[in-house]
C-alpha cells in the first residue's frame, strides 16, 4: 500500500487524514496522489467524479460550505502553499454533531483531508498563495450550496495566527492574521449564519 490513512482523526467517524508514500532522490520526487484500489484496501471505497482547482492568497478564508440536498464527499489537498483545513460534523443524529477537526494541508507535508457526506468545510490560507485541489462524488449543482459562520462560537475554531473577537457575525471586519494580514471573505462567507 502506498498510503497511510488515519481514520476517525479527533474522533468524528469518517474524517480521515491521508498521507501518501513520497518517492524522491536528486532529481526530485514521484507520488500517487490517488490510487482507488489502494483506498478501497484500506477500507474507504469511494468514486469520485470531479475534480477542482482553486488559488487563493494569504488571509482567505473560504467557507464554511457544505451542499444541501446533494452532500459531497471530498478529498481535498494543498499542492502549493499551505492552508488550514476544517470540516465539522453537521450530519443528524451524529454523536460527534457540531464538533470540527482541523488539519494543515501543505507542499511540504502532502497531506490530504477525506471529508465525508453530510459535514461543513472550510480552510484558511496561511502562505503568500495557496493552490488547493479537491476530488468530489458528486458533481457540482448549482444554487445547492449551504453555508456556517465560520466564527461562530458555538462551534469555536481555532483558526491558527487568528486574531480579533467575534462580534455577533461572519464578516471578518475586526479580524487578521497576526502579522496584520487581514482576513479576506466572499461576499456570501461573511452572511452565513450560526450553527443554531
Amino acid at each position: 500500500m502506498q498510503i497511510k490513512i488515519e481514520k476517525n482523526v479527533g474522533g468524528i467517524e469518517g474524517l480521515c487524514v491521508i498521507t501518501p508514500a513520497v518517492h524522491g532522490d536528486s532529481r526530485g520526487y514521484f507520488m500517487e496522489t490517488y490510487s482507488r484500489r489502494d483506498m478501497a484496501e484500506a477500507g474507504v471505497d469511494i468514486t469520485f467524479v470531479q475534480d477542482n482547482q482553486s488559488m487563493s492568497t494569504k488571509g482567505v478564508l473560504r467557507g464554511l460550505h457544505f451542499q444541501k440536498n446533494f452532500p459531497q464527499t471530498k478529498l481535498v489537498r494543498a499542492i502549493r502553499g499551505c492552508v488550514f483545513d476544517v470540516a465539522v460534523d453537521l450530519r443528524a443524529g451524529s454523536k460527534t454533531y457540531g464538533k470540527w477537526y482541523g488539519v494543515e494541508l501543505s507542499e511540504e507535508n502532502k497531506k490530504q483531508f477525506l471529508i465525508p457526506k453530510g459535514f461543513a468545510h472550510g480552510f484558511l490560507v496561511l502562505t503568500e498563495q495557496a493552490e488547493f485541489c479537491y476530488k468530489c462524488d458528486d458533481f457540482y449543482h448549482a444554487n445547492d450550496e449551504g453555508g456556517l459562520a465560520w466564527n461562530d462560537p458555538a462551534i469555536g475554531i481555532v483558526w491558527p495566527q487568528v486574531v480579533g473577537e467575534y462580534r455577533g457575525s461572519a464578516d471578518g471586519a475586526g479580524y487578521a492574521l497576526a502579522d496584520g494580514t487581514p482576513l479576506n471573505l466572499s461576499d456570501k462567507d461573511k452572511r452565513w449564519g450560526r450553527l443554531a
